[in-house]
């Protein structure tokens, strides 16, 4: 196909705004507005960019890179949370004046990875993407006011993202040795069963494992609690929402590849059972709200594996639409604990009592929030456990089901401790103040308004989602 770079107008767009970026950061920032004004209305602007090419269609760059339903959905999703992230973390009270054109640049510059990730169809080009989204976030986690707990998360985060590098490319060498290509597309036309082609499955396996660690699912979620405490409230809020959605991206496209039964696919469902039982348990005893939120990741990745192990358009729709859903839930959750933290502080569960009183709006958000996570309707979190119950009753997994409807009875008790302590209990001394601007409660707003809109009628994005996985398994 005849490349046109109208195709790829999301990621030049981006693109012009990380070499925009970056002039400023070379500058002392004197003769130029601060980067934390003029860059989110740009950001902004950038999801009627993706909106624009919204049916964009075809295989470019040899066959590397591919437009489709999938790719524009994840595209208009990234650029949306990029939005938001943008908009949080314009009001950042723990980093550096000085800083902020190359934190900002370095935002940018891992959302267009997962922009290019949500088109990669061929394993190097994946990696790559990966890379470029992932190394940004190596130089933001630790800036935080020289905080000896933001540089810890940070090395964590370096150490565990190379051994899950290391896991990944060694993989690949497994699949490429047995397979003899790296592009999805043929791959599809192989064997992935442990008696055809031993070999594949572990690599497939272990290719996998770099998406788990960015999904932080079990056994590759050990950084996850750590560098959601350690980083700030708002680079926690970009961390654990934006590169979900490229590892959802790539596993759906690779489970693509798999049926139900297979070695590998039974493989996704037992780290899903063990992944949302884990992140559920240890939530249970955390008091830090970071820290509960990065356990109850954990347990989230798990859920997605519902709908990935289905094997079916349905199934992979239902798993496309539950990562929106859980971008949609803790950047709303996120956007709360920022603007409760005006200071900048690690909240504890004890930081939210009287919320109600301080800030009624940014206390019924909060609420909508634990809700959706919890799986309640009319929230966006109900439906999407829906979906992905509905889509993989009956393919040989039931028992994973089970397992989710368990452990969303297990996720009710400290999802909404949150709301117990912001209406039921009463403030004790020197609380935090919370920023009661007008900007922080339309946010607030706004995100919840998201959540309960597209709970209430979500038909309209599932259906493209499904439109999306029935272009992979027609």
């Amino acid at each position: 196909m005849e490349f046109n770079p109208i195709q790829i107008v999301p990621e030049l767009y981006q693109l012009l705004l990380i070499v925009a970026l970056f002039c400023q950061s070379l500058g002392d920032g004197s003769e130029t507005p601060p980067a934390e004004r003029w860059l989110p209305f740009f950001a902004g602007f950038g999801i009627f960019v993706n909106i624009v090419s919204w049916g964009a269609e075809g295989l470019i760059f040899g066959g590397a890179y591919k437009l489709d339903a999938l790719s524009q959905f994840f595209k208009l999703a990234i650029a949306a949370g990029f939005y938001v992230a943008v908009l949080n973390a314009a009001r950042q009270p723990s980093l550096a004046e000085k800083k902020r054109p190359d934190y900002f640049m370095f935002l940018a510059l891992s959302a267009w990875g997962l922009m290019i990730l949500s088109s990669a169809v061929e394993l190097i080009t994946i990696y790559i993407a990966l890379e470029i989204s992932s190394y940004s976030l190596y130089a933001v986690i630790p800036l935080r006011n020289n905080d000896k707990g933001a540089a810890e998360a940070a090395i964590k985060y370096i150490l565990f993202g190379a051994v899950a590098t290391a896991i990944a490319l060694y993989g690949f060498s497994y699949i490429l040795a047995s397979q003899h290509t790296s592009y999805i597309a043929q791959l599809a036309q192989r064997t992935w069963t442990w008696d055809g082609e031993p070999m594949a499955v572990v690599g497939l396996s272990l290719f996998m494992g770099g998406m788990f660690y960015k999904l932080a699912l079990f056994p590759f979620h050990f950084w996850c609690p750590d560098v959601y405490q350690g980083a700030s409230n708002e680079t926690a809020g970009f961390v654990a929402t934006l590169p979900k959605l490229g590892a959802v991206v790539v596993l759906i496209r690779l489970a693509a590849l798999l049926k139900p039964g297979l070695e590998i696919t039974t493989l996704l469902a037992v780290l899903g059972a063990v992944s949302m039982t884990f992140g559920n348990l240890c939530a249970l005893a955390q008091k830090d709200l970071k820290r509960m939120l990065g356990f109850s990741s954990v347990a989230h990745a798990g859920y997605i594996m519902v709908g990935l192990v289905s094997a079916t358009a349905r199934g992979l729709a239902a798993a496309a639409f539950y990562a929106l859903a859980y971008v949609a839930m803790n950047l709303l959750c996120f956007w709360v604990i920022s603007r409760v933290a005006s200071d900048g502080r690690n909240l504890q569960l004890d930081d939210l009592n009287g919320l109600y009183k301080r800030s009624p709006a940014l206390a019924f958000a909060l609420g909508v929030g634990a809700f959706a996570l919890v799986g309640l309707p009319p929230t966006m979190g109900f439906m999407g456990k829906f979906f992905l119950i509905a889509s993989a009753w009956g393919h040989g997994y039931n028992w994973l089901v089970i397992t989710l409807v368990l452990n969303s009875a297990i996720a009710i008790f400290y999802y909404l401790s949150l709301v117990r302590h912001a209406y039921t209990h009463e403030a004790g001394e020197n609380p935090p103040v919370p920023d009661n601007s007008a900007f922080s409660l339309c946010g607030a707003g706004l995100l919840a308004a998201v959540v309960l809109v597209f709970g209430m009628v979500p038909s309209g994005l599932f259906e493209y989602a499904l439109t999306a996985g029935k272009q992979l398994l027609p």
